[in-house]
């Protein structure tokens, strides 16, 4: 079952986050709510449930440099 650990406000900054995510040996999923034509919105971060602790905390540390 796939957990939303992040809601980013634009694609690029989800993008991002899904590279480091993924550069961690993650499965990393995208799901878009409500994206407009410029790309804001809502992305959903969502990896496994059994993952999610551990994702939240690579974002948590790496959130600063990521924006």
């Amino acid at each position: 079952m796939w957990t939303v650990v992040y809601i980013a406000p634009t694609i690029g900054m989800a993008d991002r986050l899904k590279q480091l995510l993924e550069d961690e040996g993650m499965l990393v999923n995208l799901r878009r709510v409500d994206v407009d034509d410029s790309g804001r919105g809502n992305i959903e971060i969502q990896v496994p449930e059994g993952e999610a602790e551990e994702a939240h905390e690579i974002i948590t540390e790496n959130l600063g440099r990521l924006r």
